[in-house]
């Protein structure tokens, strides 16, 4: 299975904790599983798009994300941006470069996606670069002014992990970074800035 295609039924629920749903996928050709994490709670679109647009506040939501920069910001909201993860002793850390875009979802909804481009810049001394990363955030509003989040995302760590400890670790990272995301977005004293050249591409109520 293709991470991008799955559907409802390739989903195995794994555990639910803190109203948040964690659910793996086989994925063709690899030892390791694809996740998906799943939040719903009382925020605005608008609020979503500027806190993942706030990349500088990143490291005070996604999951043992230990530096990131914005590489190349492109046309039709697609962006370049470098990420160094924290990992585990005696491994290296881990670092990727992902292709990020914004696009529409479904009939009323917003997804960020995520690819790897391991080549765009050379590995930083001292880290091992993953090359293989691919997936996408959705934003569905429901009633009473609730979305329905979606993390949805598959990673080779590397040879060097074995398989069954990267499976066992991926568990954390959607429920740490929903969990994160969930408190940075209901936090009123964070206030990101809305980025008006979305309005370019996809129309945002101001709710």
């Amino acid at each position: 299975m293709d991470i991008e295609g799955a559907r409802e039924s390739d989903w195995e629920f794994r555990v639910e904790h803190k109203d948040i749903f964690v659910y793996s996928a086989k994925i063709r050709d690899s030892h390791i599983l694809g996740f998906k994490g799943v939040v719903e709670f009382p925020v605005s679109l608008r609020r979503l798009i500027s806190l993942f647009h706030d990349t500088e506040n990143y490291i005070r939501w996604i999951h043992q994300l230990s530096s990131i920069e914005v590489l190349e910001k492109g046309e039709n909201l697609e962006y370049v941006i470098y990420q160094a993860i924290n990992t585990p002793w005696p491994f290296p850390k881990r670092e990727m470069v992902v292709r990020t875009g914004l696009d529409t979802e479904g009939d009323n909804g917003i997804a960020v996606t995520m690819k790897s481009d391991p080549d765009y810049i050379p590995a930083r001394p001292g880290n091992y670069r993953i090359r293989e990363t691919y997936g996408r955030w959705v934003f569905e509003p429901k009633e009473n002014d609730v979305v329905r989040i979606s993390f949805i995302m598959y990673v080779d760590p590397g040879n060097d992990i074995p398989p069954p400890m990267s499976n066992t670790a991926m568990f954390e990272v959607p429920f740490y970074t929903l969990q994160g995301l969930r408190n940075l977005a209901c936090d009123r004293v964070y206030n990101p800035p809305y980025p008006e050249e979305v309005n370019e591409y996809i129309s945002i109520g101001e709710g």
